[in-house]
């Protein structure tokens, strides 16, 4: 992916700006939920973006996704709030916190878990955080599984010669800064803060789609300028080279956002809760290996 944009390059405008739902996953924790909804169903190459919470836990609430299976795509967690603990069926353990992110190709199938540390869990507090499914190319839906895991101080970050923008370049590039996780298909995963008054033109590759979900404050987007609030997700068109973004002068706190885009894949999507495949007889099958216990249990 490119990073910011020269003023000649064409810019996008916006397609529409969509409201995320409101539900509960896994083991009955708050998400908000851009899509999959009645209104998208996904946004080729994304299945999914969840932004989980933020709930203030008390002592012995929190909750998580208990023992789960995967295949034929990748999770990428994203922590901003509070502590997760991680484990699968391969003998990995893991722990995020505030600005860690976890980038798991599922490919060929894992079980896995994703729970509140314990001395979270037992102290209890915010927990706030994204997770964002990614499709895999059918070439690429069995690939042996993987785990990316880096810390928030270890993801790139760069702020604007003006100071009035910051980002942390999660996949892809921005401002010069270039991101450390490794993608199967090319993805930009960019969070932008933006002080009162700043503004960016961040560079997309042509037919990349893309999107951004607003988390505090309000923001432009597009060559139309279009006004999205917290919670909402803005899609740009297809067309053009760059995304335009600004916060207003007169805001009262930063916009944070994150910006994604990815070549959409244009294969054909069969999919059935935690499997992500080409065919129904793909499906069947991943439900078969699962039951019959050959994705492997979490036993630790």
């Amino acid at each position: 992916m490119t990073t910011q944009a020269s003023s000649t390059l064409t810019q996008r405008s916006v397609d529409r700006v969509i409201d995320a739902v409101t539900t509960r996953e896994g083991g009955g924790f708050l998400v908000h939920r851009p899509f999959p909804t009645p209104e998208l169903s996904l946004f080729d190459p994304f299945l999914l973006l969840d932004e989980m919470g933020p709930v203030v836990y008390g002592p012995g609430e929190a909750v998580g996704a208990p023992d789960h299976p995967h295949r034929g795509f990748e999770t990428v967690t994203y922590v901003l709030n509070g502590r997760m603990q991680h484990k699968d069926s391969r003998g990995h353990t893991g722990q995020l916190g505030p600005g860690d992110v976890q980038w798991m190709t599922a490919g060929s199938g894992i079980v896995h878990s994703e729970m509140p540390e314990d001395e979270f869990t037992a102290k209890g507090g915010l927990m706030h955080g994204f997770q964002l499914w990614v499709n895999l190319p059918a070439k690429e839906k069995m690939m042996h599984p993987r785990y990316q895991e880096v810390q928030g101080s270890g993801i790139p970050a760069a702020t604007s010669a003006d100071g009035l923008v910051q980002v942390k370049v999660i996949a892809g590039e921005s401002l010069g800064a270039s991101a450390v996780i490794d993608t199967v298909i090319p993805i930009a995963f960019l969070h932008f803060t933006v002080q009162p008054g700043g503004s960016l033109r961040q560079a997309l590759p042509v037919g990349a789609n893309a999107f951004a979900y607003v988390l505090q404050g309000r923001g432009f987007f597009g060559t139309e300028q279009v006004a999205a609030l917290r919670g909402q997700a803005v899609l740009f068109q297809g067309e053009g080279e760059a995304v335009q973004f600004s916060a207003p002068a007169s805001a009262g706190e930063p916009l944070s956002f994150l910006l994604l885009a990815g070549q959409p894949l244009r294969e054909p999507v069969a999919r059935y809760g935690p499997f992500v495949m080409n065919t129904r007889e793909e499906i069947m099958q991943a439900v078969e290996d699962y039951q019959r216990g050959r994705m492997g249990v979490i036993d630790f």
